[in-house]
């Protein structure tokens, strides 16, 4: 304590020591290009803030914040104690991802505020302006009386233009993420609504809040509070509080993306690049391509329990292995091989057995099999949110998958709460967020790389844990047979995907199953793997459908990467449509991905991003004559020609369809 006092005079004299305190304050935080200005003031004892972009207004004065349980909140009687500011520029590599190489370029403002009265406690905001957004934080440094708060809520405001339109799920719903998505006024939004959240603005621009860096927090969704504004909604703990902190504590970024158009907003990267770098060497990560014992689940030929049509058997595990030796696929995730699916699994939370197999599995004998064949295994624990439960047997179960070879590991967490000492909690407050930080930190431990189901959204920390390969958190191809639109897809890369890589467990060419018919073309599964990024990208369905009913096309999913050099958006419109190109990572390949909605369409694609003087083979695989996702879903056109960055590809769209192209330079 005597220590913490000391530190304490010497951090408020080094403050204090220099400049005057300032009871008013108006400042400005160009971005880099200096479209974009974040203004900071600070009246009558309370901070704002306001964002413009080309002397238009995106963000009006908006407060800020914390309210404290049992103490006084952090926003009133305050003054400026001191600013300090910086500009950085770096350019660092990716483990794997979207891009090779990304540009952290930003200007940053912190401001140091004091309360005037009472305890006269210290907190930093902290701002940084980026050429395509803006972010922001609270630091709170340890004090001789304050060294420790529960968070009661933020008073964190995102004054946006009521008449924007904000594309949106509900946030507080026993299905986490899990939601079509709605378009609707801000002015509409009557609940609470989960991040990022993307807002078409009436002066033209595209605006998506989200955060980033979260750690022992509550995630942050959106409501509109009694100020008729956007303000932030953290998740709260089963007894009300938001969060329980030690002192020093940052609060995650709270990030507001700004782009020309929805184009521009899906290569935003400042979720990354406001986290952290690596602590630890993480060479042994490798995405993954990987088939599964898991479609066959779902429409009824396998079951996970054990019985006469139990999945995941010695045999049937061994017959996929070698089906994915055939097909040069990586890996094979199986699920149902441990004790715990037998009756109603939903109920079996409490009891779930992580480390033994069903008596018709031998994970042993099974994992030397891969092993031989060059094919990695990948783990499934399903805890149904029962974490007490998990993390009792978590660390043996993970080191008994690293010695037996296996890498590579999907949690699930199907329950709509966390079961913790009895209590529920939110999958997305505190408590869980600190549950999915320990099953990383662990993996990482035993070089063990993650495919979180059921998960906390994405804030960018695969950057600084870069085993976390992937995760769901939003509707993905399970839910096809009805609670899937074709215009999911098209929206994804606007919403849901600025936050990360998604598993859409793609691929499914049994695309007219009755039990799971798919509102897709089988172009459109192709393109899926283009269109929705994922360090593990899952070829979905079982393996005869790709040997036997439609290899031609399945070649694509062959070819296609994983893990990428360059992105390159060329069109869209939320909720229409979306094209993109990629370039293999340490290639000189490319691939372009497009989808539509329930309407055709057609898109004449320039290639201008190409190298020069090269030709280039385009294998596309297109919507054939008359394809529909309804009445026409096989109907599949593969051709191939050459091109070269003169050129452009004029391709047509069924409704409900896609393509896929593969350039390959020759």
């Amino acid at each position: 304590m005597c220590y913490i006092k000391v530190m304490f005079k010497r951090f408020f004299a080094w403050l204090f020591g220099r400049k005057k305190p300032v009871l008013e304050y108006n400042g400005e935080l160009p971005s880099p290009n200096n479209r974009i200005v974040c203004k900071l003031s600070l009246k009558k004892g309370q901070v704002y803030y306001s964002v413009f972009k080309d002397g238009k207004v995106l963000v009006r004065d908006s407060h800020l914040g914390i309210n404290l349980r049992g103490d006084e909140p952090l926003y009133n009687g305050l003054m400026l104690v001191r600013t300090m500011t910086k500009s950085h520029d770096e350019t660092w590599e990716t483990k794997w991802g979207e891009e090779k190489y990304i540009q952290n370029k930003y200007n940053e403002i912190a401001l140091y505020l004091s309360e005037t009265g009472g305890k006269k406690r210290l907190f930093t905001l902290r701002f940084r302006s980026f050429d395509d957004g803006v972010a922001f934080r609270y630091e709170i440094p340890p004090q001789p009386e304050f060294q420790r708060l529960v968070v009661a809520d933020e008073i964190t405001e995102f004054n946006v233009d009521f008449n924007g339109y904000a594309w949106h799920i509900p946030a507080y719903q026993p299905d986490r993420y899990e939601y079509n998505y709605n378009r609707s006024p801000i002015y509409e939004l009557e609940h609470s609504v989960h991040t990022p959240l993307t807002i078409e603005t009436p002066v033209g621009y595209l605006l998506s809040i989200h955060e980033a860096a979260l750690y022992n927090y509550g995630s942050m969704t959106l409501k509109l509070n009694q100020n008729h504004s956007l303000a932030a909604d953290i998740t709260p703990l089963s007894d009300g509080a938001k969060a329980y902190v030690e002192l020093p504590f940052n609060t995650p970024w709270r990030v507001i993306m700004v782009a020309d158009n929805p184009i521009e907003l899906t290569t935003n990267r400042m979720i990354l690049n406001l986290n952290d770098p690596p602590k630890d060497e993480f060479d042994w990560v490798k995405p993954l391509k990987f088939m599964g014992i898991w479609w066959a689940m779902y429409v009824g030929e396998y079951t996970w329990a054990e019985g006469e049509r139990h999945g995941a058997t010695t045999r049937h595990t061994k017959e996929y292995i070698d089906a994915c030796e055939r097909l040069g696929i990586e890996g094979l995730l199986v699920e149902g091989w441990n004790n715990g699916w037998n009756g109603d699994w939903l109920q079996n939370g409490p009891t779930n057995d992580f480390i033994h197999p069903a008596p018709d599995f031998d994970l042993e004998e099974v994992a030397e099999y891969a092993h031989e064949r060059h094919v990695e295994l990948v783990g499934h624990h399903e805890t149904v949110g029962y974490i007490d439960n998990y993390e009792n047997q978590m660390e043996e179960a993970y080191k008994k998958y690293a010695d037996n070879n296996i890498h590579y590991v999907k949690p699930g967490y199907a329950g709509a709460w966390m079961s913790v000492q009895g209590r529920r909690e939110y999958h997305h407050s505190q408590v869980g967020v600190l549950h999915y930080q320990r099953a990383l930190e662990l993996a990482a431990k035993y070089h063990i790389m993650l495919d979180v189901h059921e998960p906390i959204k994405g804030t960018g920390i695969e950057r600084t844990w870069p085993n976390l390969m992937t995760r769901e958190g939003a509707r993905g191809q399970e839910y096809e047979g009805g609670a899937l639109f074709p215009s999911h897809a098209t929206i994804l890369p606007f919403t849901r995907l600025l936050s990360g890589g998604m598993d859409y467990t793609s691929g499914i060419f049994d695309v007219t199953n009755s039990v799971k018919r798919m509102a897709t073309t089988i172009s459109k599964q192709l393109a899926y793997y283009v269109t929705i990024f994922s360090g593990m990208q899952m070829a979905a369905d079982r393996p005869r459908f790709y040997e036997e009913v439609q290899p031609q096309a399945f070649k694509f999913i062959h070819d296609v990467p994983v893990s990428w050099e360059r992105t390159v958006p060329l069109l869209g419109q939320i909720g229409q449509f979306y094209v993109v190109a990629r370039q293999g990572r340490d290639t000189e390949d490319w691939y372009i991905g497009g989808v539509t909605n329930e309407d055709a369409h057609r898109v004449r694609l320039n290639l201008d991003f190409l190298l020069p003087d090269t030709i280039y083979q385009a294998e596309i695989y297109r919507d054939g004559e008359n394809a529909h996702y309804r009445e026409n879903q096989l109907a599949i056109t593969i051709e191939s020609r050459k091109v070269g960055r003169m050129d452009y590809l004029d391709i047509w769209m069924a409704p409900g369809g896609g393509f896929a192209v593969r350039l390959k330079k020759l």
